[in-house]
Formats: C-alpha cells, structure tokens, sequence
C-alpha cells in the first residue's frame, strides 16, 4: 500500500512516500510564515508517484499554523483522489532512537506540557504545568526515560532536541495494526479554544 505522510508541526517540516517499491523522504527547516517549500515537494512527490492509496497527517501539538496547513492538504489530495485519510499525533513520531520517551514543549501562556509516548503510542494524554511544577514533576519520576522536545528550550540541560518525522508516520501508516484517527481530523489543541467576545 502507498502511504503518503505530512509534518509541518514543528521547525523542521517533513514528507514520505513509502510502498513497496519506492521510499522518498524531504526534509527541510520549516518557515511557519512561508510554507512554499512544504507545497514545492508536495507538488513533487505526487507528480512522480501520482496519488497515494493512504495519507497520514501528524496532528501536533506543536504550530497550529504548520498543523493546519498540512490537514488542508491532506484533505484536499484525499478528497480529490478519493483516497484514505487518517492523522495521527506529531509526537508520537519524533525521530529517536527509543520506545519509550516523554516530551515537553511550550504550551505558551507560560506553561508546559508533559506526555509520555510507548511504542509510539500516546500513554495518557498532555499535563500542563508551570515550569517550576514541571521541574518538580520530573525530578519526582526518578527515571532514566529520554527527555525530549521539539522546542528550543533554555535552561533544560536533560532534553534532547529532535523532531517528528514523515518518514516514521509513513511506517506507522503502513501498519495495519495501528489505530490511525479517522476524519474529521484537527490539530491536537492543549486548551480550550479561547473565544472573545464582542462588546455589548
């Protein structure tokens, strides 16, 4: 099965191709204000492989811009070649060389997030603290798990700095045992949207 895979939610953007004969893989730092690159090898990718029979789109959390954008892609190519279309989450497809990791990253509003991935399976969900609460949280766990992040963080000198990848969310698209999420699909968003209200 061919298996087109898209991730924009960090500063690294990615793409994959994978079936049985071929494997294409584009990596490039990703401009969250200019995402010409990202279509530039789209455009590429299907020109030369036509469209795929499934497409997977990491889901963040991370830009909600770069997350947005490869959803509306994804949907578009799936729609009109009337292919599969699933998502799946961005984190549970970081680029390391481990089964079992936490990640951090800046939930903005001065807080950070905690999630635990196994297996690349999401374990529980995202815990949101202060960066005083999140120091104590993780000298309490005493583990020798990989911490990592996607962000730049400074002031962490225990966190790995790697991102997701298209190519391990191509692999996790091929297997038929993984539970992909099905449309509709949207950006894994860390709090409730906040809405303003118009003045009376």
């Amino acid at each position: 099965m061919s298996v087109l895979a898209l991730e924009l939610s960090t500063g690294q953007g990615s793409l994959a191709w994978f079936n049985k004969d071929v494997q294409i893989v584009r990596n490039w730092p990703n401009d969250r204000k200019n995402s010409g690159l990202f279509f530039e090898n789209l455009q590429s990718i299907v020109a030369k492989c036509g469209p795929p029979e499934k497409i997977i789109v990491g889901l963040g959390p991370g830009s909600y811009a770069g997350v947005r954008i490869a959803i509306s892609a994804a949907i578009g190519i799936a729609r009109a070649a009337s292919v599969e279309l699933f998502g799946y989450p961005s984190i549970c497809a970081i680029d390391v060389a481990a089964d079992d990791y936490f990640v951090i990253g800046d939930a903005r509003r001065n807080s950070f997030y905690l999630a635990r991935v196994t297996n690349r399976n999401l374990v529980g969900g995202f815990d949101l603290f202060s960066e005083t609460e999140l120091r104590e949280k993780l000298a309490g766990l005493g583990t020798i798990v990989p911490l990592v992040s996607s962000d730049r963080l400074t002031g962490w000198s225990s966190v790995e700095e790697h991102f997701p990848s298209a190519r391990i969310l191509a692999q996790l698209g091929q297997d038929p045992a993984r539970k992909l999420l099905l449309p509709p699909i949207e950006p894994i968003y860390l709090r409730e949207p906040h809405v303003t209200m118009p003045k009376q």
